[in-house]
């Protein structure tokens, strides 16, 4: 089964939950520490959140997850991680995670490398897209990790780990109520709300495609597409 890990309350799977057709099962290891048994996954998800992905003292639960991951990687599961997941998947094989470098916030292009454009989780993907930004943190790549996309603030917004590994640092799930949930962490980006959504408004159409297509293309390299 497709199992998704949410870390933290208010960054949900959003609209990837919309485009599933498929049994799955969300965890909430912020709440109850548990996570899936490896003996259940045919893919694994892991969202965002906003500790850091080195925050195992302040959040016991990552450093079982960092372990989680390097089974799932070392056993050719398919793997994705955003954001937050995609920072995982990196400190998990041994790349640094920097905070505040390469920072970004809202909808913004990205663009795919020649491996990107060549990757099968970008299959039917335009080599310049549409996506949503909001980080802090920015990963390495790992040794073994191929780039997939940048942005111009941001190198590595995409890598691939082995056949079935990929970690993402843009986000391909929010909708217009997660962009305000996030807004208000902030006095400094809650001002910034209406101007936020109303740029994601104007590029919903080809987001929500992107969104889907990236979900599709991932689910069919686990067989359950």
């Amino acid at each position: 089964m497709l199992q998704i890990i949410q870390n933290d309350p208010e960054v949900p799977p959003g609209n990837l939950i919309d485009h599933l057709t498929i049994p799955y099962q969300v965890h909430h290891p912020y709440r109850d520490s548990q996570l899936p048994a490896m003996a259940d996954i045919s893919a694994l998800i892991v969202m965002g959140g906003a500790m850091g992905a080195n925050d195992d003292q302040q959040h016991p639960f990552l450093r079982n997850l960092k372990d989680l991951i390097r089974t799932v990687v070392a056993a050719r599961i398919p793997y994705l991680g955003i954001c937050l997941g995609g920072q995982l998947l990196a400190a998990a094989l041994g790349a640094q995670v920097v905070a505040h470098r390469w920072e970004e916030m809202g909808t913004l292009p990205l663009f795919l490398t020649q491996n990107g454009v060549e990757d099968r989780l970008f299959s039917g993907i335009a080599g310049q897209f549409t996506t949503f930004q909001w980080h802090h943190d920015s990963f390495d790549i790992p040794d073994s990790g191929i780039v997939l996309a940048s942005s111009s603030i941001c190198p590595h917004q995409a890598f691939r780990v082995g056949d079935s590994a990929w970690g993402l640092q843009f986000h391909p799930e929010v909708t217009e109520k997660i962009i305000h949930d996030w807004c208000a962490w902030d006095s400094a980006t809650l001002p910034q709300t209406e101007a936020l959504v109303a740029v994601f408004a104007r590029e919903a159409d080809s987001y929500t495609d992107t969104s889907r297509q990236l979900l599709h293309n991932f689910l069919l390299s686990a067989g359950l597409g």
